[in-house]
């Protein structure tokens, strides 16, 4: 097993890039082996010689999005072999790392799970983000190979230590994978918590991608608990956002969407299938975060129509759902052609009325009464 060096995050002063894989593999429930995520950086204040490798390393993966799996490999192997040259053992296990992400890529857990493994392997004194990024791939891998025990051990001792190190980064994602193992092994109420603290950490971390690994994750969650319009909607809202986002391109999009949504479309029907679709659809990257962690609150479920709500005026419920679209005031203020302190003065009321006195409080209150 690698040692870590030091208990600390990625350095702050990277300039990130996130790199995201899903496995193509599927375990016989049909739930998701989930998402991978590692975070590189050509701006880190790293040795030119060791970014070459990062470098050599990552174009791999990029390849192997593109589906040139065969050049991927290749690469793979010489950002290996460059790194074992130089004797560079962190080096070695970040392309070993991306090299298990390039094998998931391509369907082939067996020969994920010997590379991240391998990583593993790699005794020498490494940086700690480094070693969590290593035991993070090491679960996905486990996962995808329906070992869930062994995925379920060592990321419980991972979590561990990313949380004694503060690592925000890297807690999003080893909970989502906590989750996933939870929900494949049908400990739900576990899997719940997870998630929800992963959906509290992840808009703090690093960037929006283990936000939207939490909205696919909570669409599973969903689906087990036999939540099918709400499983619809976080995975309509999810799909949304990763066009609009330019994360993945429409077609690569439209298909996992589709895989999904057949799994409850029986139960909802077509219209309320529909419905549930068009109300994700409209939802920004905010209010989705906001439905699934009232999705995944642990108290009691809010009731349809929390007694706030109907103490307001058209106008103000207006202004409510504006809100929860994300709106600004400024952007509140053109849209309904008044001014920014009018929007303010209603806002003032509209809190006064419901207690609700954060934006994400009012983003709950009109997602509980339907206003978005």
């Amino acid at each position: 097993m690698s040692t870590a060096r030091d208990p600390g995050t990625v350095p702050a002063s990277m300039s990130c890039r996130m790199l995201t894989v899903s496995s193509r593999t599927k375990t016989d429930t049909g739930r998701p082996t989930q998402i991978g995520v590692l975070t590189v950086d050509d701006a880190s204040p790293l040795p030119r010689v060791q970014k070459e490798r990062r470098g050599t390393a990552g174009r791999s993966l990029a390849l192997a999005r593109l589906r040139q799996v065969g050049e991927a490999a290749d690469d793979g192997r010489r950002a290996l072999a460059l790194a074992r040259e130089t004797a560079d053992p962190a080096a070695e296990v970040l392309v070993l790392v991306l090299s298990a992400i390039v094998a998931l890529e391509a369907g082939d857990s067996g020969g994920g799970l010997q590379l991240a493994q391998q990583a593993r392997q790699v005794t020498a004194d490494i940086p700690g983000w480094i070693a969590r990024a290593s035991a993070n791939i090491v679960t996905d891998a486990l996962i995808g190979a329906g070992d869930l025990a062994a995925a379920e051990r060592i990321c419980a001792a991972t979590l561990a230590l990313a949380r004694d190190a503060g690592d925000l980064g890297a807690l999003p994602r080893l909970l989502i994978r906590m989750a996933t193992v939870d929900l494949q092994t049908g400990r739900i109420e576990a899997a719940t918590s997870c998630l929800h603290e992963a959906l509290q950490i992840a808009p703090q971390s690093n960037g929006q991608i283990s936000v939207l690994a939490c909205l696919d994750c909570c669409g599973y969650l969903c689906a087990a608990a036999g939540r099918a319009a709400e499983a619809v909607t976080v995975w309509a809202a999810l799909d949304a956002l990763v066009r609009h986002k330019g994360f993945i391109d429409t077609a690569e999009a439209r298909d996992p969407l589709d895989e999904r949504l057949a799994q409850v479309r029986d139960t909802l029907g077509a219209a309320r299938t529909r419905a549930a679709k068009e109300r994700g659809a409209a939802m920004s990257l905010e209010t989705a975060t906001e439905y699934a962690l009232m999705l995944t609150d642990p108290g009691p479920p809010p009731s349809a129509a929390p007694s706030g709500a109907v103490k307001l005026s058209g106008r103000e419920r207006e202004l409510v759902t504006l809100v929860a679209q994300g709106r600004t005031n400024a952007q509140i203020a053109a849209d309904l052609y008044i001014s920014i302190r009018t929007v303010s003065s209603h806002l003032d009321r509209i809190r006064d009325k419901t207690g609700c006195r954060r934006r994400a409080d009012l983003t709950r209150l009109a997602l509980s009464t339907g206003l978005v």
